[in-house]
C-alpha cells in the first residue's frame, strides 16, 4: 500500500492545500497530511487543536485521508507513518526552488523517500495562509481562499 504524507503548517489551511490533498487522495492509497505543532521562526495564528479541526472539517470527505500532527523533521514522521513519499504543492517558481532543494536534503538523509510535487491549480496559485491572515486581520473577505470552517473562525 502507498503512503504519502503532505505536511505543513496549514495555519490556517486554505482551499489549494485542499486541493493538494485532494489530488493526493486520488493518486495514492493513504494520505497522511500533517500539522507542524511547532515551527521554526513562525507563530502561528491558530493553535494546533484549532488546524487540526479546522483540516478534518475540510477534508472529512476523502476516507483515505488521515489527520495527525508532528515536529520534527519529515523523513522522521514519514517514517514513523510507514509512507515513501512526500506530497509538496507548487505555486510559483519559488516554491519550486526550495522545494527541489528540500527534497535533495530529504532524500540525502533518507533513502526511500520520494518527493512528488503537485503543481497548484490556477484559481489557487495566489492563496497562502500568510495572505489569507493579513486579508482577514483588516476585515477582508476570505470566504473564496479558505474551506468555510476557516472563514467562519475569523468572524
Amino acid at each position: 500500500m502507498t503512503c504519502a504524507v503532505y505536511l505543513g503548517t496549514f495555519d490556517p489551511v486554505t482551499l489549494g492545500h485542499v486541493d493538494i490533498i485532494c489530488r493526493a487522495s486520488s493518486v495514492f492509497q493513504r494520505v497522511v497530511v500533517g500539522a507542524f505543532s511547532q515551527a521554526q521562526n513562525k507563530q502561528p495564528y491558530f493553535s494546533i487543536e484549532k488546524r487540526l479541526g479546522f483540516l478534518r472539517e475540510a477534508c472529512v470527505s476523502f476516507q483515505n485521508v488521515e489527520i495527525q500532527h508532528f515536529s520534527g523533521l519529515a523523513i522522521h514522521f514519514a517514517k514513523q507513518v510507514g509512507a515513501t513519499v512526500l506530497v509538496r504543492g507548487l505555486r510559483t517558481e519559488a516554491d519550486f526552488v526550495y522545494e527541489m532543494q528540500m527534497a535533495g536534503v530529504n532524500r540525502a538523509l533518507q533513502e526511500g523517500i520520494e518527493t512528488i510535487f503537485f503543481p497548484t491549480q490556477h484559481e489557487f496559485s495566489f492563496i497562502s495562509s500568510s495572505l489569507v491572515k493579513e486579508v482577514a486581520t483588516f476585515g477582508g473577505d476570505v470566504s473564496g481562499f479558505v474551506p468555510p470552517c476557516v472563514w467562519k473562525s475569523f468572524s
